[in-house]
């Protein structure tokens, strides 16, 4: 068996065994982190940046994303996309059209209900403040070629299910 590593070094290998095999992987789940640390950065920046807080962002991008698709979206659809309660979806949602962000429009299947709409503000601030990364991004994965491409995706989403496997529970 191989030695293992237990220390939290600058290789960072404390769970992992101390091979070539391993190493090389070691490495790519570092390049990972090290990805996931600067995209945090990022959205934490442009949460300053829009004077928004990181619940009212997703709910943004929720909504535009939803638009882009055209799907149309519910404050309650918006609850369960978010994953907050009513309550506070009614608090977020009074924040965003105060902003200037958002706007409700009645449903035209049922005028009682409403319908949440990123307003064209919202969207050019976006635009404006993501554009030059979008580019810079696309142009990053532009590089690799369809082989590569193909490996990344499986890669994403393997270590996706990987993640998102549920715990056996602990036996009591």
């Amino acid at each position: 068996m191989a030695d293992v590593d237990n220390s939290a070094g600058p290789e960072g290998r404390y769970w992992y065994d101390d091979d070539t095999a391993t190493g090389r992987a070691v490495e790519v789940l570092q390049a990972l982190r090290r990805f996931h640390q600067a995209d945090t950065t990022m959205r934490q920046q442009l949460s300053t940046d829009m004077d928004m807080n990181e619940t009212d962002l997703r709910a943004l991008r929720e909504l535009i994303a939803a638009e882009a698709v055209g799907r149309s979206v519910s404050p309650k659809d918006l609850t369960r996309a978010i994953g907050i309660s009513s309550a506070a979806t009614a608090k977020l949602l009074a924040r965003l059209v105060g902003s200037g962000h958002i706007r409700r429009e009645p449903s035209p299947r049922d005028r009682r209900a409403q319908l949440l709409f990123a307003t064209p503000a919202a969207h050019q601030e976006v635009r404006t403040t993501l554009s030059a990364m979008h580019t810079r991004m696309l142009a990053a994965a532009a590089r690799l070629d369809a082989h590569e491409q193909a490996s990344v995706i499986a890669f994403l989403d393997d270590l996706s299910e990987a993640v998102s496997i549920e715990r056996e529970p602990s036996p009591s």
